[in-house]
């Protein structure tokens, strides 16, 4: 039986020190979809530079040994955002009327899935918030639908659909609250 290295958790609130470290653990999460516009290394980082500029942006990276194996980041979302506007059906007004944390992407190396890994990352950055309700987008189809089972796992729920932009697959909306 093998083990993997003990990983160090690490929040950050700015993008500068740990860009490089999402994006290479990104391009190796998502290998398979790389070649579609939408998953493509470029375009993520235009995303998480975008998302890096909006209010409450916290990242939570794991590292093994000094090297990273998992992030997650996310950021406030208020009354009225975007996200919210392209959520069908609308959301009911209990999750919108006040700010939540949108979690905008985890992902976890291989060799460090199944280890509990993306869980902790998860909590380490609920755990820094201080909105009533985390929310997410997930592909349904994603890993034959592991992904979404998952988050149903760690307590999420689906409240419609929203497709971000026309390369995006058509995603599940899921929220749960963080209290």
């Amino acid at each position: 039986m093998t083990t993997t290295p003990a990983t160090e958790l690490r929040t950050f609130t700015a993008l500068n020190t740990i860009r490089s470290d999402l994006l290479d653990v990104y391009a190796e999460v998502h290998v398979p979809l790389l070649h579609l516009p939408n998953y493509a290394v470029t375009a993520f980082g235009e995303r998480v530079d975008r998302h890096s500029t909006e209010p409450g942006f916290t990242a939570v990276l794991a590292y093994a040994d000094g090297h990273p194996v998992g992030y997650a980041y996310g950021n406030t979302i208020e009354h009225g955002d975007r996200y919210w506007q392209r959520t069908s059906p609308t959301p009911a007004d209990k999750y919108t009327e006040h700010p939540a944390v949108a979690l905008k992407e985890i992902g976890v190396r291989l060799a460090w899935r199944k280890t509990s890994t993306a869980r902790s990352i998860h909590d380490v950055l609920l755990a820094t918030r201080e909105e009533s309700y985390a929310t997410l987008m997930v592909n349904s189809a994603a890993g034959d639908g592991k992904a979404h089972a998952l988050y149903e796992w760690w307590g999420y729920e689906d409240i419609g659909q929203s497709q971000p932009s026309p390369a995006s697959p058509v995603l599940a909306v899921m929220i749960r609250s963080i209290r």
